[in-house]
């Protein structure tokens, strides 16, 4: 897998993931609202791509915001 999760998108995607786990949890009666798993599951998306650089969507329409050298 070559990165394509940028610097800039990485530091976002990680602020808008703890922003979604603290709603979920802290929103409306923890774990008993309906919302918690709405907001969990993209919450763990948005870390796991930040964590390891690398978007499906943005493989599949061709973006790369990465800017480091890459070696070939």
């Amino acid at each position: 897998m070559n990165r394509n999760v940028g610097q800039i998108d990485q530091t976002i995607r990680y602020i808008l993931a703890i922003i979604l786990v603290l709603i979920a949890v802290f929103g409306n009666n923890y774990f008993q609202s309906p919302y918690f798993l709405w907001l969990l599951v993209p919450a763990v998306i948005l870390g796991f791509t930040a964590a390891v650089s690398w978007c499906m969507v943005y493989r599949l329409f061709g973006i790369d915001t990465c800017d480091f050298d890459k070696k070939e």
